[in-house]
């Protein structure tokens, strides 16, 4: 994510599935429109989850590793 400017950081890394989705839902609504949230987590289902969400609600995975 370095090539981003990160407007926050989030780290969600031991929270089960759906918590990641939940929480970040939740903190994207503190930065602003065209800004960047990067999100820590170690559920495997985020992968998928991410994307799916960002689908249905009009935002963007920039990437994911």
């Amino acid at each position: 994510m370095s090539d981003y400017n990160v407007a926050k950081v989030c780290d969600y890394k031991g929270l089960p599935c759906p918590m990641p989705v939940v929480k970040m839902a939740q903190d994207i609504g503190t930065i602003g429109v065209g800004e960047v949230i990067e999100v820590h987590t170690t559920d495997p289902g985020s992968l998928s989850d991410f994307p799916a969400w960002a689908s249905t609600t009009g935002n963007e995975v920039l990437g994911s590793e």
